[in-house]
């Protein structure tokens, strides 16, 4: 919703998402679950990590009071033609204009020039904090876990070998120094400890 608010096409976002080969981007998938559900998650998740996560985005304001959106009542990002077809909302452009005028937020035109790649990590890297926050606290103490919970509950391509195993090919390091960099334009964006401290140290996220 940050990039979508700061000027960056929220189709271009799931085409990048999709083609790096999730199951589908970020706003088909608020489509698919319903705004409501979204919101409540994002406020409840808000409530209960803080800092951790953005504030609830207007753009979802502003989309509930005009529509109730989802795939049952055939509009949202997206407008439905059935099951399987389905089209950019021509609608969304004044939604996000009305979002970014209360919210107060203006075009950036760096972000804009994101390739593909950058969007992916934008919307992941984040994933690998949370996820690197849930080894912190000691809630899951095996990589394969998060990994198989990666494929099968969020959609992400199994043969890239789940959230954590593509992490490490990346390495701890790059991923912390992006992080770190969108946090103090952005916000709740830093890395957690365990993240910056296997960054410092030049060692893999975990052990196989």
């Amino acid at each position: 919703m940050m990039l979508v608010e700061h000027g960056f096409d929220l189709y271009q976002i799931d085409q990048a998402v999709a083609a790096f080969g999730m199951t589908m981007g970020p706003f088909r998938m608020m489509d698919f679950v319903g705004f409501d559900v979204a919101s409540a998650m994002k406020v409840q998740f808000s409530k209960n990590f803080g800092e951790r996560f953005n504030e609830l985005s207007k753009l979802n304001f502003v989309m509930q009071e005009d529509i109730q959106a989802d795939e049952t009542t055939r509009k949202g990002f997206y407008i439905y033609d059935g099951k399987s077809k389905f089209t950019p909302n021509p609608d969304i452009k004044m939604y996000v204009n009305k979002a970014r005028s209360i919210s107060g937020l203006s075009i950036d035109y760096e972000l804009m020039q994101l390739s593909d790649e950058e969007i992916v990590e934008m919307i992941l890297f984040p994933v690998v904090n949370e996820a690197c926050c849930v080894f912190e606290d000691k809630i899951v103490v095996k990589a394969s876990d998060l990994d198989v919970a990666s494929v099968t509950g969020m959609g992400f391509p199994e043969y890239r070998g789940g959230i954590i195993f593509w992490a490490d090919t990346l390495g701890p390091k790059y991923i912390c120094s992006k992080l770190e960099k969108w946090s103090k334009t952005y916000g709740p964006f830093k890395p957690c400890a365990y993240l910056a401290e296997r960054a410092f140290k030049r060692v893999s996220l975990v052990s196989y």
